[in-house]
């Protein structure tokens, strides 16, 4: 009897177990838990294993002799015992022995390599005979990152490295120029400001923007200067192999701005013995006063990530759709007025060298539009520290890299939720990391963000967040029964329909899923495509296929469902003018339009009231 009883319990146990395998798998799949390319090398298990018969060399010695940011570089490997599992690292700064290491786990014996190369490659990877003929010439391409490079030769595959040769240093000609600007709408609708990353300390140089009108004279503002301290971090691995020196980071506040006007800028470093450093010359169109009713296009994503288009990293694999919806933007910019990338940025994931590597793939939007940004699970959360969610998405950033690297006009960077206007638009942008329920500091801002926007002047209300905080049927939502994140829409949906918000958007769920304008569950208007008229109900957009592994659908759809898209993508708006707005999702591989719909409307369809939006009101006199 107690064998049997023994036997049922280990077999009930066994498949609680494999139940709980498969929740956490759909977890893990809905929130981008799949590891990092990087967390998956044990550099700290690296033994030496030096072949005088192995050369490893790279070439050119020194980068941007023309002022470049990026360079390609050729490595030339030689390798008469070279084996399948053979991989090849590039380390910056390029000195990466022990002798920087802090202690580990109070170990005695210190590991030979701390901290984790910024990419990586197979050898063979540009050669499948690479086992037969022991040679390879492999393409990196890099980028400035303010120190030299090295490339490194390893044997036993990522789980077991044995460090077998190391090239000559090399390095960009100036590796502490300013570099990377990100543009950010300021506080003030007429204030434009400008974010970069250089390598000299205040002690060395002075920032600054040189700035004006296009074609007329141009003036200097000073800039403020950040830096990010190892110890600021949270955990591993940004405290320990993923640590990477950010430089300096600088931001200026070009004000008083007119509206609609070119103005072009560079970044400028004075130095100490008065010469002067500088950067490309760029450009930037000034946002609309708040009500003007110019042409005005906004984009809005999440979860886009980075990728290499050298192939390292095995980035395409882990980010797949990121280049794709990068290229769209850059190839359609002139048609676009502000960016909004609603969380999830780099999947850095605590290994800090990547947010250089995102902010250099992202530059020629970011310096030409203000590229706005929310907070992610994986900018964000880390135990202990304050985020709503208890886990450990940022690899130990616990938001520091986000709030330092770019640039948002929130009262307070740490608590990253702002409103900011675009000509006819009003935007509340919350965050998903922080509680946002009712009586809390984040819920009192959203219902004055909500409050404050004139709807005769600013028609055009949107709310946006990380999470889902309104309606998604995700296959892991659908499991949960909730189709949102767990306690998303209902302490929210009131202020939605109190206030009007015409779309709300979020990311986090990588695909692309559009409702009906709905309230409490409910659809309020039965049209698909083009909406007139009083408004009833806002509609919810899921827009997180901006690069990262897509993510399922569940099989039942259901009503308010109106389009999914289990592919790569992003929406862009265009407003007309007061009355007429345009909707379309567009797919990151061809840029075509695969979803739409219109609204038009006047200011007193804003005004009328529906279920639950105003306050009741009485006939006496």
């Amino acid at each position: 009897m107690e064998e049997s009883l023994a036997r049922c319990l280990k077999f009930y146990m066994i498949v609680y177990l494999l139940c709980l395998a498969s929740l956490s798998f759909a977890f893990a799949h809905v929130r981008g838990l799949d590891e990092q390319p990087l967390s998956n090398i044990a550099i700290l298990k690296t033994t030496l294993a030096l072949r005088d018969s192995v050369s490893i060399k790279a070439s050119p010695q020194i980068l941007g002799l023309q002022g470049e940011d990026t360079e390609w570089v050729t490595v030339n490997l030689k390798n008469p015992d070279a084996s399948v599992n053979d991989w090849i690292a590039v380390f910056s700064p390029a000195n990466f022995n022990s002798s920087t290491c802090l202690p580990v786990n109070d170990e005695d014996q210190a590991p030979y390599i701390c901290s984790s190369p910024i990419k990586f490659k197979y050898a063979n990877s540009s050669n499948s005979n690479y086992t037969n003929s022991g040679t390879a010439d492999l393409k990196f391409q890099l980028i400035n990152q303010r120190a030299d490079f090295s490339f490194a030769l390893f044997s036993g595959g990522l789980s077991n490295p044995k460090l077998v040769a190391v090239s000559s240093f090399i390095s960009f000609a100036n590796p502490k120029a300013p570099l990377y600007p990100r543009l950010a709408q300021g506080k003030s609708w007429n204030e434009m400001t400008v974010t970069w990353t250089s390598g000299y300390a205040l002690n060395e140089a002075v920032p600054f923007v040189e700035w004006g009108v296009k074609g007329k004279t141009q003036i200097q503002s000073a800039a403020a200067t950040l830096t990010i301290d190892q110890n600021s971090m949270c955990g591993s691995p940004a405290r320990t192999v993923g640590w990477r020196d950010q430089g300096f980071i600088h931001t200026s506040f070009l004000v008083n701005l007119w509206p609609n006007s070119v103005y072009t800028y560079r970044m400028g470093h004075l130095l100490s013995n008065g010469s002067y450093i500088w950067s490309k010359t760029y450009s930037f169109r000034s946002s609309p006063y708040p009500g003007q009713g110019s042409l005005q296009r906004v984009i809005i994503f999440g979860d886009m990530g980075k990728a290499e288009r050298d192939g390292s990293n095995e980035y395409n694999d882990y980010q797949p759709g990121a280049l794709n919806t990068t290229d769209q933007l850059i190839k359609d910019l002139k048609n676009i007025d502000i960016v909004f990338h609603i969380g999830d940025i780099t999947y850095a994931n605590g290994y800090i060298s990547q947010w250089d590597q995102f902010t250099s793939q992202v530059e020629p939007i970011a310096s030409a539009v203000p590229y706005m940004i929310a907070s992610g699970n994986h900018e964000r959360d880390w135990p202990d520290t304050g985020s709503f969610y208890e886990n450990m998405d940022s690899g130990g950033e616990c938001g520091v890299l986000a709030e330092t690297m770019f640039y948002v006009p929130a009262e307070n960077r740490a608590k990253f939720w702002y409103s900011t206007d675009y000509g006819m638009f009003h935007f509340c942008i919350a965050d998903s990391e922080h509680d946002w329920r009712e009586g809390t500091e984040q819920y009192k801002f959203i219902e004055h963000c909500l409050a404050s926007a004139d709807r005769r002047k600013q028609p055009w209300l949107i709310f946006a967040a990380h999470r889902v905080l309104g309606y998604s049927s995700n296959d892991w939502y659908a499991k949960e029964g909730s189709f949102e994140e767990p306690m998303g829409r209902e302490s929210l949906q009131k202020l939605w329909q109190k206030y009007r918000v015409d779309i709300a958007f979020y990311g986090h769920v990588h695909n692309y899923e559009r409702t009906c304008p709905i309230y409490q569950n409910q659809c309020v208007n039965s049209e698909k495509s083009h909406y007139s008229g009083t408004m009833n109900g806002t509609i919810h957009v899921v827009v997180g296929g901006g690069g990262r592994h897509l993510s399922e659908f569940t099989t039942a759809i259901p009503n308010w469902s109106i389009y999914r898209d289990y592919d790569f993508g992003f929406v862009k708006l265009t407003a007309f003018n007061h009355s007429s707005l345009l909707f379309e999702y567009k797919k990151s591989r061809d840029g075509n339009v695969y979803d739409s719909f219109t609204i038009s409307r006047e200011y007193k369809d804003v005004l009328a009231c529906v279920h639950d939006s105003c306050a009741p009101t009485t006939l006496a006199s």
